[in-house]
Protein backbone atom coordinates (compact mmCIF):
# COMPACT_ATOMS: atom_id res chain seq x y z
CA UNK A 1 0.00 0.00 0.00
CA UNK A 2 2.72 2.24 0.58
CA UNK A 3 5.20 3.58 -2.04
CA UNK A 4 9.04 2.27 -1.42
CA UNK A 5 9.85 6.25 -1.30
CA UNK A 6 7.34 6.48 1.76
CA UNK A 7 8.38 3.10 3.43
CA UNK A 8 11.88 4.88 3.44
CA UNK A 9 10.62 8.29 4.20
CA UNK A 10 8.59 6.93 7.55
CA UNK A 11 11.82 4.67 8.70
CA UNK A 12 14.47 7.99 7.99
CA UNK A 13 11.77 10.37 10.21
CA UNK A 14 11.05 7.48 13.09
CA UNK A 15 15.18 7.04 13.11
CA UNK A 16 15.66 10.90 13.18
CA UNK A 17 12.92 11.78 15.61
CA UNK A 18 14.53 8.72 17.80
CA UNK A 19 17.95 10.33 17.48
CA UNK A 20 17.48 14.29 17.21
CA UNK A 21 15.60 14.00 20.70
CA UNK A 22 18.41 15.85 22.67
CA UNK A 23 18.89 18.34 19.69
CA UNK A 24 21.84 16.26 17.98
CA UNK A 25 21.93 16.59 14.30
CA UNK A 26 21.83 13.16 12.33
CA UNK A 27 24.03 12.69 9.63
CA UNK A 28 22.85 11.34 6.14
CA UNK A 29 25.14 8.69 6.15
CA UNK A 30 24.04 7.35 9.44
CA UNK A 31 20.47 7.67 8.46
CA UNK A 32 21.26 5.28 5.56
CA UNK A 33 22.70 2.97 7.17
CA UNK A 34 20.54 2.48 10.06
CA UNK A 35 17.70 2.41 8.15
CA UNK A 36 19.30 0.20 4.83
CA UNK A 37 18.61 2.76 2.42
CA UNK A 38 20.15 4.25 -0.39
CA UNK A 39 22.37 7.51 1.23
CA UNK A 40 21.20 9.72 -2.15
CA UNK A 41 17.82 8.36 -2.22
CA UNK A 42 17.36 8.71 1.75
CA UNK A 43 18.85 12.48 1.35
CA UNK A 44 16.69 13.72 -1.68
CA UNK A 45 13.50 12.53 0.48
CA UNK A 46 14.38 13.66 3.38
CA UNK A 47 14.83 17.32 1.42
CA UNK A 48 11.90 17.07 0.10
CA UNK A 49 10.52 16.84 3.51
CA UNK A 50 12.12 19.95 5.14
CA UNK A 51 11.20 21.84 2.28
CA UNK A 52 7.66 20.81 3.55
CA UNK A 53 8.47 21.47 7.33
CA UNK A 54 8.42 18.13 8.41
CA UNK A 55 12.20 18.01 9.83
CA UNK A 56 15.18 20.76 9.86
CA UNK A 57 18.32 20.47 8.12
CA UNK A 58 21.43 21.65 8.36
CA UNK A 59 24.17 22.09 5.86
CA UNK A 60 28.22 21.70 6.07
CA UNK A 61 31.15 19.28 7.22
CA UNK A 62 28.86 18.54 10.11
CA UNK A 63 25.20 18.46 8.54
CA UNK A 64 22.74 16.40 8.70
CA UNK A 65 18.60 16.45 9.96
CA UNK A 66 17.19 16.84 13.29
CA UNK A 67 13.32 17.01 14.08
CA UNK A 68 12.18 19.63 17.05
CA UNK A 69 9.71 19.03 19.09
CA UNK A 70 7.14 20.97 17.67
CA UNK A 71 7.69 18.88 14.37
CA UNK A 72 7.50 15.92 16.10
CA UNK A 73 3.99 16.32 16.63
CA UNK A 74 3.76 15.51 13.05
CA UNK A 75 1.21 11.99 12.60
CA UNK A 76 2.63 9.44 10.04
CA UNK A 77 -0.24 9.96 8.03
CA UNK A 78 0.97 13.77 7.86
CA UNK A 79 4.34 12.16 6.27
CA UNK A 80 2.40 9.71 3.99
CA UNK A 81 0.31 12.25 2.72
CA UNK A 82 3.22 14.44 1.91
CA UNK A 83 4.98 11.41 0.21
CA UNK A 84 2.21 9.46 -1.77
CA UNK A 85 -0.56 12.18 -1.81
CA UNK A 86 -4.27 11.31 0.25
CA UNK A 87 -4.72 8.15 -2.18
CA UNK A 88 -4.05 5.36 0.27
CA UNK A 89 -6.66 7.32 2.51
CA UNK A 90 -8.81 8.74 0.12
CA UNK A 91 -8.91 6.33 -3.47
CA UNK A 92 -10.82 3.37 -4.44
CA UNK A 93 -9.34 -0.07 -3.64
CA UNK A 94 -9.54 -1.04 -7.30
CA UNK A 95 -8.08 1.67 -8.69
CA UNK A 96 -11.09 3.00 -10.32
CA UNK A 97 -11.85 6.53 -11.19
CA UNK A 98 -15.23 6.16 -11.26
CA UNK A 99 -15.47 4.89 -7.86
CA UNK A 100 -17.53 7.42 -5.55
CA UNK A 101 -20.35 7.72 -2.25
CA UNK A 102 -22.80 7.79 -5.37
CA UNK A 103 -21.55 5.37 -7.80
CA UNK A 104 -18.96 2.85 -5.31
CA UNK A 105 -17.28 0.04 -7.09
CA UNK A 106 -18.20 -3.67 -5.62
CA UNK A 107 -15.87 -3.26 -2.64
CA UNK A 108 -16.31 0.91 -1.97
CA UNK A 109 -18.00 0.43 1.32
CA UNK A 110 -15.84 -2.34 2.80
CA UNK A 111 -12.57 -0.65 1.69
CA UNK A 112 -13.53 2.41 2.61
CA UNK A 113 -14.01 1.30 6.55
CA UNK A 114 -10.20 -0.45 5.63
CA UNK A 115 -8.91 2.93 4.81
CA UNK A 116 -10.82 4.77 7.45
CA UNK A 117 -9.14 3.03 9.85
CA UNK A 118 -5.73 3.02 8.26
CA UNK A 119 -6.41 6.72 8.49
CA UNK A 120 -7.16 6.76 12.34
CA UNK A 121 -3.49 4.72 13.46
CA UNK A 122 -1.65 6.57 11.27
CA UNK A 123 -3.10 9.43 12.25
CA UNK A 124 -3.02 8.76 16.15
CA UNK A 125 0.46 8.13 15.83
CA UNK A 126 3.36 10.96 15.88
CA UNK A 127 6.66 11.16 15.45
CA UNK A 128 6.76 12.17 19.10
CA UNK A 129 5.72 8.82 20.39
CA UNK A 130 8.95 7.36 19.32
CA UNK A 131 10.85 9.59 21.52
CA UNK A 132 8.52 9.21 24.63
CA UNK A 133 8.51 5.61 24.47
CA UNK A 134 11.96 4.12 24.90
CA UNK A 135 11.60 2.48 21.85
CA UNK A 136 15.40 2.78 20.62
CA UNK A 137 15.92 -0.93 20.94
CA UNK A 138 12.49 -2.60 20.59
CA UNK A 139 12.26 -1.12 17.13
CA UNK A 140 14.26 -2.24 14.08
CA UNK A 141 14.38 0.30 11.26
CA UNK A 142 16.50 -1.77 8.79
CA UNK A 143 14.42 -3.70 6.24
CA UNK A 144 15.95 -6.75 5.26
Amino acid sequence: MLSKTCEYALRAMIYIAQQSNDGSIINIKEIAGKINSPELFIAKILQSLSKQGFLQSSKGRYGGFYISDEEAKHSLADIITAIDGNKMFEGCGLGLAFCSETNPCPIHNTYKEARDQLYEIYGKTTLNQFRTENSLEKLQLRRE
